[in-house]
């Protein structure tokens, strides 16, 4: 992979200092050297269309037949370096998976109850604050109020015990034009309605999408919250955002028939909005039993909580 990444993009072995064992040159090394020329009007890397000579000892192939115009398949493999943001984000990724042992839980949740809310309150909250009233703050919310009962996974690995949190600071994963993801924090979110929830989400990803976040607005997180949902994903197993030990992610919401329970004890069929919470957890902080407890009361609250009453 090293030695097809230096020919690609044209560079000799010997100008690269290798940081590996013994001296030995790493991808990163040579992702290093394509930055510095790029920052100083170097050979830019291989792009669409563009061939180079075959490595000693391959065998040169006939260039591929153009592409219909219009047509997103055309000329050669493109390398396109990792960004500072994507390398960072995928060591961050490999560290997180080498040092947690992910499990995965999931619950189904019940939306019916937020969606009658966001129906009779929409249309107001979007008047007064200027954005909708989406699902993701009473995910939030319910979040926090089940990390009350169960704070365990409101919590770091230490050396060999449990750093438990007693102040919920909730990271909220944003995306940055596929680019990357940050994951900017909302401090003392216990201390928040659902309003004022939705109105920090808003001003978080904002200011994450237009690059104004400060080191503040992204350290201190106790606990993590990805959403997926609005791209309709049916289910998602996270990555813990380390030195955390559980983060939530909440995948897209539909309508669709299910039983419900009649007041007199009988059964019937319904159309409500469902949706699933997908938590993967550090099974050194906790077992199966106690995040299953947890997710479960996330599903309970957003079912039955008098969310109109935060508004």
């Amino acid at each position: 992979m090293v030695r097809r990444l230096l020919d690609e993009n044209g560079i000799d072995a010997s100008a690269v200092t290798g940081t590996g064992l013994g001296g030995r040159i790493t991808r990163t090394d040579v992702l290093a050297v394509i930055d510095e020329r790029r920052a100083g009007g170097g050979p830019a890397p291989v792009s669409a269309g563009t061939r180079r000579p075959p490595s000693p000892g391959t065998t040169p192939t006939a260039a591929p037949a153009a592409a219909p115009a219009g047509a997103g398949w055309a000329g050669t493999d493109e390398v396109i370096p990792f960004t500072n943001i994507r390398r960072r984000t995928a060591e961050h990724m490999v560290r997180s998976k080498a040092t947690s042992p992910h499990t995965l839980v999931v619950v189904e949740a019940d939306y019916e109850n937020v969606e009658r809310t966001r129906r009779a309150q929409g249309g107001a909250f979007r008047q007064e604050e200027g954005f909708s009233l989406t699902y993701l703050p009473f995910v939030v919310r319910a979040t926090v109020e089940s990390l009350r009962e169960w704070p365990r996974l409101n919590a770091s690995v230490g050396e060999d015990s449990l750093i438990v949190h007693h102040r919920a600071n909730l990271g909220i994963a944003v995306d940055l034009d596929h680019e990357g993801l940050i994951v900017p924090v909302i401090p003392r979110a216990e201390e928040l309605t659902l309003r004022g929830v939705a109105r920090r989400i808003r001003e978080l990803a904002d200011r994450a999408r237009n690059k104004k976040l400060s080191a503040d607005d992204i350290s201190g997180g106790t606990f993590s919250i990805t959403n997926a949902g609005p791209f309709g994903t049916f289910m998602t197993s996270p990555i813990i955002n380390q030195p955390q030990v559980a983060i939530l992610s909440t995948d897209g919401v539909k309508r669709r028939p299910i039983v419900v329970v009649q007041d007199d004890g009988t059964e019937a069929i319904a159309i409500h909005s469902m949706g699933l919470l997908c938590l993967a957890w550090d099974h050194r902080a906790v077992d199966g039993a106690y995040a299953a407890a947890f997710v479960a009361r996330v599903a309970e609250l957003l079912a039955t909580h008098d969310w109109a009453a935060e508004l």
